[in-house]
């Protein structure tokens, strides 16, 4: 199976570079030595990725947030929620997973989260469903993403016929 995850957390560093890139290039006014530390810190942290050293790079982009909260850099980035994060991740990862998965495995997993979509949004605008199915709902949808997330089309599909048989047991077309 393709490395998926992989490329997510791949996408998750590039995209954290990027962001402090971006504040490190603007011209803010603040602390020349303390962004110079970061700018230093950023560099080595991208050496460590270069060097397949993920863990560390990671490690470092999370001193980053740690010593710009410490030296009050008011426009500094702040981490991002997890949800965020893995947004854009997503969103990094897009140009990427194509590369790593063959064609017929990325039209089932495309297939999948079609459905997902579909169903999860007519169980959510179903009227009279009570707060525990609606809860249900969000949770299953979220594992299914995680599933296509990873590219794991068997965990998606159980999550998926998870979520049909909810709406086949309220009376939702799926």
């Amino acid at each position: 199976m393709p490395d998926a995850y992989k490329v997510m957390l791949d996408a998750e560093l590039s995209k954290a570079f990027d962001v402090w890139s971006g504040y490190l290039d603007a011209r803010t006014g603040e602390e020349n030595q303390a962004r110079a530390r970061l700018r230093s810190t950023l560099e080595s942290a991208r050496a460590a990725a270069a060097e397949g050293e993920a863990t560390t790079a990671r490690a470092l982009v999370a001193d980053m947030y740690d010593e710009a909260r410490e030296a009050d850099l008011p426009w500094a980035p702040s981490p991002p929620r997890p949800c965020d994060v893995d947004r854009q991740a997503r969103d990094y990862a897009k140009d990427a997973l194509p590369q790593v998965l063959p064609l017929g495995l990325r039209d089932r997993l495309d297939h999948i989260a079609v459905y997902l979509s579909v169903t999860s949004r007519r169980l959510q605008a179903a009227p009279g469903l009570d707060a525990a199915t609606r809860q249900d709902v969000l949770y299953i949808t979220a594992r299914a993403g995680m599933a296509l997330d990873l590219a794991h089309p068997t965990a998606a599909q159980r999550e998926l016929e998870r979520l049909e048989a909810i709406a086949r047991r309220c009376g939702v077309e799926p």
